[in-house]
């Protein structure tokens, strides 16, 4: 049984009920435990880390055991070929009665473990999950002022879920634009929100390219939102800080994985 970690965020015990193929690229995972009474989150962009076995194990590994401040020592210690996969992800589902989650994966050429994993997986399969047991908590970033008027969202397809997630969630009026890049025309989703709200889809085609030369709607107090590869996510920041004059107290960003680096190598150079 999955122990609390530190709070707010501890481990769950899940297991796959049910996948969901949404694209070529883009893959839902649907999962239930009885964990799952403890998650709480308000946030339309929950980040949260998973942790996969490899193939062969019937569940991962990761040294619960040793508790708040000795599971991830004792994870790194354990051997490449046993040690849990861990990746970062973004809560795109949570319901309740039953208690489920849903996770979108994207599923990257050539494929990565997670990817793999996800691509193959079955009613059953299990996994860990750290995630948050208090509803807001701080790895839940797209906080607008309470003052903004016009928000601005780019992605790529690793923060597609945060970003649907986000437009359900604005209110009517609210004027949004959104940038969002894929590799395949048939990623591209219908979006919900009741938002003013003008999605751009990017296929195989650069935010960076287009944003430059575009007028954006007349606002005294816009958000930006950006999320994805890091260097991108740095350059549009740039862009909106530099070149468009916006404070830079009001831009999140976040950046979820970097061209060249597994999450492994990136997170030995945080």
């Amino acid at each position: 049984m999955a122990t609390a970690v530190a709070a707010p965020f501890r481990f769950f015990s899940l297991h796959v009920v049910r996948t969901l193929r949404l694209s070529p690229s883009l893959v839902r995972v649907s999962f239930a435990g009885e964990d799952l009474r403890h998650f709480f989150s308000d946030g339309h962009d929950q980040s949260l880390s998973l942790f996969l076995p490899h193939p062969g194990q019937h569940e991962p590994r990761v040294p619960v055991e040793l508790g708040d401040e000795g599971w991830w020592r004792g994870w790194r210690e354990l051997p490449d070929d046993v040690r849990a996969v861990m990746r970062s992800y973004t809560l795109r589902g949570l319901r309740r009665d039953p208690d489920e989650i849903d996770i979108d994966f994207v599923l990257h050429t050539p494929a990565g473990p997670a990817s793999r994993w996800a691509a193959r997986a079955g009613a059953g399969d299990r996994v860990l999950l750290l995630g948050p047991a208090i509803a807001d908590n701080r790895a839940i970033r797209f906080r607008p002022p309470e003052d903004t008027d016009l928000v601005l969202l780019w992605g790529d397809a690793t923060a597609l879920p945060a970003i649907a997630s986000i437009l359900e969630s604005l209110p009517a009026g609210l004027r949004v634009r959104a940038w969002l890049e894929v590799h395949d025309a048939q990623d591209v989703q219908e979006l919900t929100t009741a938002a003013d709200a003008r999605v751009t889809w990017l296929v195989g085609r650069s935010a960076l390219d287009l944003l430059p030369g575009l007028p954006l709607p007349p606002a005294g107090n816009p958000y930006v939102w950006i999320a994805g590869e890091s260097g991108s996510v740095k350059a549009l920041r740039r862009h909106f800080v530099g070149e468009r004059g916006i404070d830079r107290r009001r831009v999140t960003f976040v950046g979820y994985w970097r061209e060249g680096l597994t999450e492994e190598q990136l997170r030995e150079q945080e």
